[in-house]
Formats: structure tokens, C-alpha cells, sequence
């Protein structure tokens, strides 16, 4: 089976009064790498690798840096956040600028290729439960 991780900016905020009180540039405002709405599919094969290659330039240092564990794990077939969020193939994750975080949504994608895969993959559950959920 080939999986692949797509990422989606779920949300951007700023935090003007954290900019005004501890930047070199109180007025930096939110970030410029991301905007609401945008989304990435990786691919790890032979012939493209985009976690190697770290997106070629297309993603915010910072903020790969984040999430990248969760695109890796995704990528790998694994389960993102056991008994986390309402479903292990996903991952709500921000990156690192306290003053103007981004918040992304991150999936596994899973591809059969072959038909006993596409079975199998009807069969699963990826859903977690509230009873079941991890609380910290």
C-alpha cells in the first residue's frame, strides 16, 4: 500500500500585542508563508520524494520543523495520533511562532494497490472514541 500526507493550513492567527511587546518588528503581522485554505500532498516514492527534499523550498523552515514527525509518520503508513484526535490517520499541529502561529491539519492518505489492500482497508476503523481517548 503507498500512502501520501496531505497538509492543509486550517487556520492563521496573529498575536499583535506579543509582536508589540517582543519583536524586533512590532509590526510583522501574520505569517507570510501560509494562508487559510492551502494545501500540500507529499509523496515519498522512488521517483519523488518531497520529506527528503523537505517540500523543495515550499514550506516555512519553522514550521516544518513542527509538524514534519506527524508528515513522516503519515508517509510511513503509521497511525499519526493513537486514541488523540477522533481519527489516528490525522493531526491538528501549529508551528513554532508563538506571535503568529499557523495551525494545520494533517492526513494520511492511504492508496491500495492491490484488491486483498482495498479489502482490508474497508475493514479498519480509524476512529477514536471518547471512552478510549488519550487525555495527558
Amino acid at each position: 500500500m503507498q500512502h501520501e500526507c496531505k497538509i492543509t493550513v486550517l487556520e492563521t492567527k496573529v498575536f499583535t500585542d506579543y509582536q508589540e511587546k517582543y519583536l524586533a518588528n512590532p509590526r510583522s503581522g501574520p505569517c507570510p508563508c501560509f494562508k487559510e485554505g492551502d494545501t500540500f500532498v507529499l509523496k515519498r516514492t522512488s521517483e519523488r520524494d518531497d520529506f527528503y527534499h523537505l517540500m523543495n523550498g515550499k514550506f516555512c523552515g519553522e514550521a516544518w520543523d513542527a509538524i514534519s514527525r506527524y508528515v513522516y509518520t503519515a508517509l510511513q503508513g503509521g497511525s499519526i495520533m493513537h486514541k488523540w484526535t477522533n481519527d489516528e490517520r490525522m493531526m491538528i499541529a501549529c508551528c513554532n511562532d508563538g506571535t503568529r502561529p499557523v495551525i494545520f491539519k494533517i492526513e494520511r492518505i492511504d492508496i491500495p494497490e492491490t484488491e486483498e489492500e482495498s479489502a482490508w482497508l474497508e475493514k479498519q476503523n480509524f476512529k477514536n472514541t471518547v471512552e478510549e481517548a488519550y487525555t495527558g
